[in-house]
């Protein structure tokens, strides 16, 4: 079962390792962290029942996923180090 799942591995890991960079983001924007909290658990239960929905219609675009998915983390990870660069250097 986990065979089927294993071309979105990498996009699963570095998508986790995202959303808590934008959660702390949040944080450090000001935003109350027990609902930044529960949004983060909720957005991440959606995409793991879309996952699980969707994985046998998806899997004919797996690389193609795994890169715009990639590649919008790689942006998000350079915006997040440079907004929190700037409010060091506010600081």
């Amino acid at each position: 079962m986990l065979e089927q799942y294993m071309p979105f591995m990498a996009l699963i890991i570095f998508g986790n390792i995202e959303n808590l960079i934008l959660s702390s983001q949040g944080v450090v924007e000001g935003a109350d962290p027990k609902i930044l909290g529960g949004l983060s658990v909720l957005v991440v239960i959606l995409w793991f029942i879309l996952g699980t929905v969707l994985t046998d219609a998806a899997i004919q675009y797996a690389n193609v996923i795994g890169f715009i998915g990639g590649l919008a983390i790689f942006i998000l990870g350079i915006q997040a180090v440079y907004e929190a660069i700037n409010n060091i250097r506010g600081a």
